[in-house]
């Protein structure tokens, strides 16, 4: 087949190309390049040039011709602006599930002509068929799985993908990295928000929202015990960065309006039930929601952790999820995941917690 082949100077997307290349395909790379350097100058140097640099290496020593894509003005208007707004109602953004669904393998797709097959990418993630219809599968690896990021694709973009590494342990990619002499075979793993590498996103957010002095508060008493520098630099459930003796404190809440921060440090105690949340704009991979009776598991952020769940629905779009444990981060704006066993079904966004972080 065609293949185009996004590469970002990782690893894994390195070893991915290495595959297909291995396999026969007709392999085309492609950059995205997504870096604000405008934006971020102030600061400091944004890595897109380095991982350019390793990506064209890989290229290189494989004899893969290499585009580079410029997306800068599709980002912003589709992923950071949408996560400084997120940040600024109070809420916790996703970007990178925004930037699967729209940007890579959205208007990259508008992008590049039709002769190619399929696009592939170094996610750790698998597809199957099954009715006629494309699955999203969890990986091999539980650790690395990415398939959260990935819940938010429709059936006609699952059916232009591959994830040739979706079937490896991480440490068999990397021994696949050294076996092959990859360029990247000792790069550590990007971490964060992708269109900031290594810049803190606390220093992106003071460049757009700045500070605004406000009282931390602390739940059950209504004593204020400090202040803080913007409501907007906290989320559910979060513990560093409060700077208060007697804790650990947690943020239980926020009043985006008078630019309060609820905080408690009887954040595990049996009556602080957290085990429910509201959902809207859900997305089903399959274009309907599950059968009644579906045994459902629940991720409410990245990582190998399910809950047992269940959904009430309103609507395809809306409903109440109720799920076997008590969650201490379920913040409005973040997403939740559905699976059945290895499936992912799609996703939804946290509308609101019910329980007894309302306000007094």
């Amino acid at each position: 087949m065609k293949i185009a082949v996004l590469l970002s100077g990782g690893v894994d997307s390195s070893v991915a190309l290495q595959l297909l290349k291995n396999e026969g395909h007709d392999v085309r790379a492609f950059y995205l390049k997504i870096w604000l350097e405008d934006e971020l100058a102030y600061l400091g140097d944004c890595p897109w040039e380095e991982d350019l640099r390793y990506a064209q290496a890989t290229c290189t020593q494989l004899n893969v011709p290499l585009s580079i894509i410029p997306l800068q003005k599709e980002y912003w208007d589709t992923v950071v602006a949408y996560t400084i707004a997120e940040v600024k109602a109070g809420r916790t953004p996703s970007p990178d599930i925004m930037c699967n669904q729209r940007v890579k393998f959205g208007f990259f797709l508008q992008k590049i002509d039709g002769s190619f097959d399929k696009i592939a990418t170094g996610h750790y993630a698998s597809l199957a068929r099954h009715n006629g219809l494309w699955q999203l599968l969890k990986a091999k690896d539980p650790i690395k799985d990415q398939t959260y990021f990935l819940s938010a694709l429709n059936q006609q973009q699952l059916s232009r993908l591959v994830f040739p590494i979706g079937t490896l342990l991480k440490t068999e990619v990397r021994a696949l990295a050294q076996q092959y002499n990859l360029p990247t075979m000792a790069r550590k793993d990007s971490q964060g928000i992708c269109f900031l590498g290594k810049i803190k996103f606390s220093d992106f957010i003071r460049h757009h929202l700045g500070t605004q002095d406000g009282d931390l508060i602390e739940f059950e008493t209504g004593q204020k015990l400090g202040t803080h520098e913007g409501f907007w630099y906290y989320t559910i459930g979060q513990r560093k960065g409060l700077g208060l003796s007697g804790g650990p404190w947690f943020v239980v809440s926020k009043d985006t309006q008078q630019n309060i921060v609820y905080i408690s440090n009887r954040y595990y105690t049996p009556d602080k039930q957290r085990n429910q949340f509201a959902i809207a704009a859900a997305h089903w991979i399959a274009g309907t929601p599950p059968p009644p009776d579906t045994a459902l598991e629940g991720k409410i952020r990245h990582g190998e952790h399910c809950y047992p769940c269940t959904i009430a629905l309103n609507n395809a779009h809306e409903g109440v999820v109720t799920i076997q444990g008590n969650d201490q981060g379920l913040a409005p704006g973040q997403f939740a995941v559905f699976y059945a066993n290895d499936v992912c079904l799609g996703s939804a966004v946290i509308a609101q917690e019910s329980g007894d972080e309302t306000i007094p």
